[in-house]
């Protein structure tokens, strides 16, 4: 039970969970069930704030850990995609450009500021850490397989990179101080709930996935105690990151420094598109791989919203095993637990990547 993810990987390809708020979204859960007593008096609705929902129904986000880990995830995600600050402050801050304002860093530097973002945001990720660690637990105790926690760090609802100013090209809503102290907060309170690594994860804006390894690093350095970090960015058809549009390479060359676990490709195109981005990725970095596409490009008609069932995620998953290309797959965007227990079945007994093991 004390193998490293490190030697695991060294032995098979492990499988990290799918899609969170593709699988709430089969709960019908409604406005009221996510305020719970506690926010029936929010002025926003909040229906689209996923990671609340550890706080008002604990009981459903970790029966969607208990079914990943049942379907052969090793790696279980918190919920915490946009558990900051500065993403929370979108469903319970007034927006200044309603009344003629504009977001800026002054805007910024109140939310970072402001003890109720700031104790909320602590809260959901160290009760969403706990929530995947009681789960991990329990299933890797009931079946004699570690289990991990990967602490999920989103890429927030602003740039550093862009300006979303077509007039003022220098203009930046958000620091990169603030960025990182936001992001620092995450990472202790991630920490704190018992995560085993920490996941940088759908970069789009290299820019901000460089706060959140800074304010990862400052923790380590202040704290006194270091995890194991996965980097995975979003890429577009170009095989770039979507904002920053650094080529998949150029984004190797700029996170390499931080000697992480693993790095890899994410939600995006669907794994078909993917394929060639994650070829070259693989044969640039010198450590572990990991991929988790969406279930193809999105599709209102699809059970899930998106066109790939749980088959064909499997299918081309392996083909990515048989091209040598990964250490760590699963799923993003419309991926349920049954497509990741088609992929964990599809990868089973597959040789991984090598890789560098330091």
């Amino acid at each position: 039970m004390a193998e490293s993810l490190q030697n695991i990987l060294k032995q098979r390809i492990a499988i990290i969970d799918g899609a969170m708020g593709t699988t709430i979204r089969t709960y019908g859960m409604t406005e009221a069930d996510m305020r719970g007593d506690r926010f029936k008096e929010s002025e926003k609705d909040l229906l689209n704030n996923g990671d609340l929902f550890s706080l008002t129904q604990p009981e459903m986000i970790c029966d969607i850990h208990r079914r990943f880990l049942e379907a052969g995830a090793d790696i279980i995600e918190t919920n915490t995609f946009g558990a900051t600050s500065i993403t929370q402050s979108e469903f319970f801050v007034e927006d200044p450009r309603e009344t003629g304002g504009r977001k800026n860093p002054d805007f910024y530097q109140g939310v970072i500021e402001d003890k109720f973002l700031s104790g909320l945001a602590w809260e959901i990720n160290e009760q969403s850490a706990r929530q995947c660690r009681t789960m991990a637990d329990r299933v890797a105790n009931a079946t004699g397989r570690r289990r991990f926690v990967a602490g999920a760090i989103g890429p927030l609802t602003v740039s550093l990179s862009n300006s979303p100013d077509a007039d003022d090209p220098g203009f930046r809503v958000v620091t990169f101080d603030q960025v990182t102290t936001a992001y620092k907060q995450q990472v202790r309170a991630l920490m704190a709930g018992g995560s085993d690594l920490l996941l940088v994860e759908t970069i789009f804006d290299s820019l901000n996935a460089k706060a959140a390894l800074v304010a990862i690093r400052e923790v380590f350095d202040e704290d006194g105690k270091e995890l194991p970090v996965m980097i995975s960015a979003a890429v577009g058809r170009g095989g770039e990151t979507l904002i920053s549009a650094q080529t998949t390479e150029a984004f190797w060359n700029a996170v390499k420094h931080v000697k992480p676990l693993s790095v890899g490709l994410n939600c995006s195109l669907g794994p078909d598109l993917m394929y060639p981005f994650l070829s070259e990725l693989s044969t640039k970095a010198d450590v572990a791989i990991s991929c988790y596409p969406n279930a193809g490009l999105p599709n209102p008609l699809s059970k899930t919203g998106f066109d790939l069932g749980p088959d064909d995620m499997a299918r081309y998953l392996g083909d990515f095993a048989k091209g040598d290309l990964i250490n760590i797959a699963g799923g993003c965007c419309g991926n349920t637990p049954e497509h990741i227990a088609a992929i964990a079945k599809a990868l089973e007994n597959k040789t991984p990547r090598e890789w560098k093991a330091a």
